[in-house]
């Protein structure tokens, strides 16, 4: 491991301190995922008093286990969530103008192999939300739910309209498709290429709101005690995950948007729920340039033989495959299984016959449970992915209140954080001052909207030791806030790892002194992507955790257990395979 007689100044854990130094707050949100740290910037740019904590890293959970997808939701259409469909389609054009350094425009082709099938089944489906017998959806019912979707997208978009191509155009666009197909359709939604960076954007905007927004990760909480030192009535037992100890926090609403975990969070407080009945999705990540080139830069999404809606799409030189839907039950830290490998490796050769596929194209893979309501027996599929917002009282409070998230999805999440806002500042009393309706989401503001525009940006910020591929790297991980970075590289001696050349020893610091990294696995899997592209080695593992041991203050048994912390993280969660990884 990289060694430096001259280590640099630990960086402090500013918001476990702030929140110690100061244990209220008009609102405690628990739960760092998208819609929670959506919330917290939300009403941090009201000016509302608001701390956050979560208990593992930022998008450690549902968030960062996504299809990576930004979309209106086609399918949702069956079920006859049409509120739903006409505000996600609405978010995505939004997110599109707020969020274009992460999300982007996604052609999406259907490919389908039968006419008039699906129809009869289609009017079951809609009314009773069960699947019954797997039957394929034929052409007839594609045009028409498509036709649907374009009326939903014309209210403030920019993307196309849908198109069908017969057999043989279809087949001249993306010649490994089955052969037997009929048709395509091809229409536009939009992916995210870094959920986890997304979710640190949108949490910086609200801390950078002020002094009366705080938020720290690697918090969790854990019960519920008698009075707040600093304000009447009960406080919530807060415990630091990286050193053990527990305070109380205490606040006037309670925010629960812990995901799947909501009902276990409630429980904690000593009010046990059932809202929660979330449903296990898992994905894997191919290097497989014979199956990139045959998608030809679009998404290929469609049915498989059991009825489940699937996905093969590019991001980068990489193919995300995916996603399964099973009842989660009680394992709400679930891993991608040996037969969800096979049943994605079955649905690749359903629409690409001809390319082979095997294990050793898998570069990682990870799994999350969706934070879906209870639904007895609605067939996983078909449970709404709808939100609501339930309010309780916090036991042995004193009037205060616990609003509980249930459901919710990335498209939405500022629609919702929205509303969840709009109800703390309803019993608050606050007012809104500003609205995220078109306020850019961080390193968004300015970004580049072409090539050209691009050039100039590179332009302008190489030199001082950052040259143009160096800078491009910046401003794909961090946006126009890039610049930020490279100020802040130029201004002391700095230098490539040497397992990779996407990040830098000041870089790394800059992510130790800014974006609260608890852990050296956190660098590797969501403040860069290169755990999911599968640019991980052991030697990059040494570096990182080197390093950060100078800006975290670790000693050298501390960095030895984030080494290995690092390694099983991959190995147990990722299905990294570990051999190549040990140095």
């Amino acid at each position: 491991m990289p060694q430096n007689p001259n280590p640099a100044q630990p960086a402090p854990r500013g918001g476990v301190a702030s929140l110690k130094a100061a244990p209220h707050a008009k609102v405690l949100i628990i739960g760092g995922g998208i819609n929670g740290v959506g919330t917290f910037r939300d009403l941090a740019l009201q000016g509302v008093d608001v701390a956050l904590v979560e208990r593992g890293d930022y998008c450690d959970g549902a968030s960062g286990a996504s299809s990576h997808m930004i979309h209106g939701g086609i399918r949702y259409l069956e079920n006859g969530e049409f509120r739903l469909v006409n505000e996600s389609v609405v978010e995505r054009n939004r997110l599109l103008r707020i969020a274009p350094h992460y999300v982007k425009p996604l052609q999406t082709t259907i490919p389908i192999f039968s006419t008039f099938s699906g129809i009869l089944n289609a009017p079951l489906r809609f009314l009773t939300h069960r699947s019954g017998k797997p039957q394929e959806r034929g052409a007839v019912l594609i045009k028409l739910g498509l036709s649907l979707y374009d009326a939903f997208s014309r209210n403030g978009g920019t993307v196309p309209r849908h198109r069908f191509l017969g057999r043989k155009k279809a087949l001249a666009e993306l010649p490994l498709l089955r052969p037997d197909l009929k048709y395509t359709a091809t229409y536009f939604d939009a992916s995210v290429h870094n959920p986890e960076r997304l979710t640190l954007d949108v949490l910086r905007d609200g801390l950078a709101a002020g002094a009366h927004a705080r938020a720290t990760n690697y918090v969790s909480a854990v019960g519920v005690s008698g009075r707040g030192a600093a304000h009447d009535g009960a406080a919530v037992r807060l415990r630091d995950e990286l050193t053990g100890e527990e305070f109380d926090f205490s606040a006037d609403i309670v925010v629960n948007t812990t995901g799947a975990w909501v009902d276990a969070t409630n429980g904690s407080f000593g009010a046990p729920t059932r809202f929660m009945g979330g449903t296990k999705g898992s994905h894997i990540v191919l290097d497989h340039p014979e199956l990139l080139a045959a998608c030809a830069g679009r998404e290929i999404f469609f049915e498989h033989s059991d009825g489940r809606i699937v996905l093969i799409y590019p991001m980068g030189d990489r193919v995300l495959v995916g996603t399964t839907d099973i009842d989660a039950g009680d394992d709400l830290t679930p891993t991608c299984t040996d037969e969800e490998i096979a049943y994605f490796f079955d649905l690749i050769h359903h629409v690409f016959p001809t390319i082979e596929v095997g294990k050793d194209s898998i570069v990682y893979t990870f799994s999350g449970v969706r934070p879906l309501p209870r639904h007895d027996d609605t067939a996983p599929g078909f449970v709404s992915r709808d939100y609501r917002i339930e309010r309780a009282p916090l036991p042995g409070g004193s009037g205060q209140t616990v609003l509980s998230l249930v459901g919710g999805k990335w498209t939405t999440f500022r629609a919702l954080s929205e509303h969840l806002a709009d109800e703390v500042l309803g019993l608050s009393g606050h007012t809104r001052k500003v609205s995220t309706g078109e306020l850019p989401i961080g390193g968004g503001q300015d970004f580049p909207s072409t090539r050209e525009a691009t050039e100039r940006w590179l332009k302008a910020h190489t030199g001082g030791g950052i040259d143009a591929a160096r800078a491009e790297v910046l401003l794909a991980r961090y946006g126009t806030r890039a610049s930020e970075v490279i100020e802040f590289l130029r201004a002391g001696e700095d230098s490539l790892l040497q397992s990779t050349k996407e990040l830098s020893v000041r870089e790394l610091e800059w992510m130790a002194l800014h974006e609260q990294v608890g852990h050296a696995i956190d660098i590797l899997i969501r403040r860069t992507s290169l755990a999911f592209r599968g640019l991980v080695t052991a030697e990059l593992i040494d570096e990182v955790a080197g390093h950060c041991a100078r800006f975290l203050g670790w000693d050298t048994q501390h960095t030895r257990r984030e080494v290995e912390r690092a390694v099983a993280t991959l190995a147990d969660r990722h299905r990294v395979d570990v051999d190549h990884l040990v140095a």
